[in-house]
């Protein structure tokens, strides 16, 4: 039988090599993986799903691919890889698939829309020339198109980056002066934008045409976002670098960084991008772009429009959103998408648990007694006030420190030393939060003076020090840092297993933004996945939101009292955004006016009463990145089971040989189902687990282990009385091994080597009772289909 190695080796290759494809600067990748394999939680724990491999992938030039193919062995149809090959040309955003036996080759084209069948597969040249056709590229455009990336062994693009790239090269060299995409967070936006500036740089493309290297502005808000790329990402470029600010203009240089700020105008100054020509830059990158530079009545559109002949490249990690509308309008729609669901499922991206936690007066509310006076003598309003009102209009020192409490146990129920970032309501409550931690946390502050930090604007150079510690991979401290605006996005902080919501964020985009601190994954330091701790609603709210495209999973209540002790735990359903768009919005609260001396602040702060969180909310993803309603895990076992097999009688003919038993417990394990834990929930251990789970799936009678054991010596007992005494002594210890510890224990050659059956020999000394390891191998695949005939 040829099987589809030897196709691959003897077949499909010597054919391709035949086309040319393994001439350079061609080349064929065979079985490469271009996924991680999602990480999903089987019994608590964390493991690696399936990765996505192609057998084939053929590149025209090192950093342009340009068709996949799916091989099947020669005994299969060559329709059996059509689909599959047409599935991984649209993940890899390529035009061309194919799909072959080695004797056939049917050649699908995504752009067509057609599916033909080939003699042979096409040579380089023909598939470049259809797809320049397509591209409709000049012919010097199309030599920079294939310009090669600079060369990163140690982080190659992902499949997902090399296509974006492409993309906004495809774009720019073809005339698109103005472009956009959209990868969420975490994605590696800046790697993204240096390999695009580096193709157009060594190709020597600008917009005239003319024979030199284009001038590129890369534009951020935040110094954070510009020193990071300058001074990592892109020191390839070496003294082409320069950063702009108002005592640094320079036009003898390449590679240009600034922040928004630095160059607009302002009430003190005309604006610094008026030192440039308008024709000066030939491409500017646009970072985080749907921070306001699109927006008409901004002073950042000013410079683009400065800088109109300039081609200009947005990118965002905002979908087309009512608040990223003005974006959209302005750069147009993204070239290309990669969404922060599809990086949980490709496993580049961890997955979250959101953990809602709830407090008593974020529950129903506060209202002051009456006469009650704030820190400053001022007496607190009359009024309802409610979670968006705590630390904007009056600031609670019992609501910070009940919060500050239930986190600090939180970690020390998990780990005291993953890092944690918490976004505070501003940089009054980051620094009051960061008190009632460090206060909580004596044990260890008394051990590591910076073991909580606050990182905010005013912290200056002091905070970037702490930030930079709390980023290094080998630093131990900082641990918590406490922040209000300025960690929410561009901090690349790949250990970061905790991210505390302490405020309310009104913004998909600043949430998502937020969010994406955590999604770094680093499996090297056992960063596989990180929390959410949610104290304000915010993350319900928008995990509720259609348009999110990474929704969490279970749901788990858990009470808590004023220590942050745990009363109570169990499990709730998540309310729908129709529910919470129902409550009645709450009035404005009048402050009391402004002190004229300037030495009051506009804030009430109340230092007394107590605060007590009573609930507590825990959002999984499930292993399909889908939300669950709070079913059972039983329920959703059951469901599992009858998508795979339509019939009990099709699950048994699969759970009754071994080598496919297997298979089937990882493709359970693959949908979140660990049958240890649920013999475990279900309070089933003795049952045979396919048993368990045919009554879960069709409601089938339950039976032990004990007694299908018993049941098959009674319904078969020739199948032991044609053996010898000795082969019969031998299968009776393992039925009664089964019988203990499950169908794992009639595994061979494993199942000989453990007492009592080792104790008839040596696995050659077992075999010899029953005539040969063949004869004795025949025994035991019999006594496995009789043990599941019934």
């Amino acid at each position: 039988m040829v099987t589809e190695a030897d196709t691959c080796r003897k077949l499909i290759v010597p054919r391709l090599q035949r086309a040319g494809w393994d001439d350079p600067p061609c080349a064929i990748q065979e079985q490469r993986t271009f996924t991680d394999g999602r990480v999903m939680f089987v019994g608590g724990q964390p493991r690696r799903g399936q990765k996505k491999r192609a057998d084939y992938i053929l590149r025209y030039r090192p950093d342009y691919q340009i068709a996949v193919i799916e091989a099947k062995a020669g005994y299969r149809s060559v329709q059996d890889g059509v689909q599959q090959a047409r599935d991984y040309a649209e993940v890899l955003g390529l035009r061309f698939a194919y799909a072959s036996n080695g004797h056939e080759i049917v050649e699908i084209d995504l752009a067509a829309g057609t599916e033909v069948t080939r003699a042979d597969f096409p040579t380089p040249a023909e598939l470049w020339g259809r797809q320049r056709g397509e591209l409709d590229l000049p012919d010097a455009a199309a030599a920079k198109l294939l310009a090669p990336g600079f060369p990163d062994a140690e982080r190659p693009l992902r499949y997902y980056q090399e296509i974006a790239v492409n993309r906004a090269l495809e774009a720019i060299l073809g005339g698109e002066r103005r472009a956009l995409l959209n990868l969420c967070t975490g994605a590696g936006k800046t790697a993204v934008a240096f390999q695009i500036c580096w193709r157009l740089w060594s190709a020597g493309w600008n917009k005239r045409g003319d024979h030199r290297k284009p001038k590129v502005l890369f534009l951020a808000d935040r110094n954070i976002l510009v020193d990071d790329p300058k001074d990592k990402t892109f020191a390839p470029f070496g003294d082409a670098r320069w950063k702009l600010a108002s005592n640094a203009v320079s036009h003898g240089r390449d590679i240009y960084f600034s922040t928004y700020q630095a160059i607009a105008a302002d009430e003190r100054r005309p604006g610094l991008y008026r030192e440039f020509a308008p024709d000066f830059f030939d491409l500017i990158v646009i970072d985080e772009c749907h921070r306001g530079s699109a927006r008409a009545d901004s002073s950042w559109r000013e410079i683009l429009n400065w800088f109109e002949p300039a081609y200009q490249l947005g990118m965002t990690a905002t979908p087309l959103r009512e608040e990223s509308r003005d974006t959209y309008a302005y750069f147009g729609e993204a070239l290309y998408s990669y969404s922060l669901a599809q990086g949980i499922s490709d496993g580049f991206l961890a997955p979250y648990r959101v953990h809602r936690i709830v407090t008593d007066i974020d529950a129903v509310g506060w209202r002051p007694s009456a006469g009650e006076l704030d820190r400053f003598g001022r007496e607190v309003p009359d009024d309802e006030y409610q979670t968006r009102d705590f630390e904007r209009v009056v600031a609670l020192r019992a609501r910070t420190e009940a919060i500050a409490r239930h986190l600090t146990d939180f970690l020390k129920s998990t780990d005291r030393f993953a890092k944690t970032i918490v976004f505070c309501v501003d940089q009054d409550h980051a620094s009051e939060m960061r008190q009632a931690l460090i206060n909580l946390n004596s044990d260890l502050v008394a051990k590591h003076a910076d073991y909580v930090a606050r990182v905010t604007a005013n912290e200056g150079d002091i905070g970037k020090g702490k930030l930079s510690s709390f980023q290094d991979l080998e630093a131990e401290t900082p641990v918590i840092l406490t922040t209000s605006q300025l960690l929410t996005t561009g901090v690349d902080a790949p250990t970061c297993k905790n991210v505390v919501l302490a405020r309310v964020v009104g913004s998909m985009a600043e949430f998502k933004q937020i969010i994406g601190r955590g999604t770094r994954l680093r499996e090297d330091y056992g960063k596989l996945w990180f929390s959410i701790l949610d104290y304000t609603g915010t993350a319900t709210e928008k995990f509720a939101d259609p348009a999110f495209d990474g929704d969490p999973v279970a749901v788990t209540t858990i009470e808590i009292d004023q220590d942050g002790e745990e009363i109570e735990r169990e499990t709730a359903e998540q309310h729908s955004a129709e529910d919470r768009d129902s409550d009645e919005p709450t009035k404005p609260t009048e402050l009391p006016p402004d002190d004229p001396s300037g030495y009051l602040p506009r804030k009430l702060y109340v230092d007394g009463g107590e605060v007590e969180v009573v609930a507590h909310l825990v959002y999984d993803l499930d292993a399909d990145g889908k939300r669950l309603t709070c079913r059972k895990l039983t329920d959703w076992t059951g469901e599992k089971i009858r998508t795979l097999f339509a019939t009990p009688a099709a699950f048994r003919a699969e759970w009754a040989l071994p080598e496919k038993r297997g298979a089937v417990i990882d493709a359970l394990a693959e949908r979140g189902i660990d049958l240890h834990a649920l013999a475990r929930d279900t309070g089933r251990p003795d049952d045979d687990a396919f048993d368990l789970l045919c009554h879960l799936a069709w409601n089938a009678p339950l039976t032990t282990r004990s007694e299908r054991a018993k049941a098959l010596r009674a319904r078969n007992p020739d199948l032991f009385a044609r053996y010898g005494e000795d082969a019969r002594a031998v299968l009776d210890a393992l039925l009664d091994k089964y019988a203990t510890g499950g169908p794992d224990q009639l595994a061979l050659p494993q199942a000989l080597k453990v007492q009592p059956v080792s104790d008839f020999g040596n696995p050659s000394e077992i075999a010899r009772r029953f005539g040969g390891p063949q004869a004795m191998r025949a025994a035991m695949a019999e006594l496995t289909e009789a043990l599941y005939a019934a």
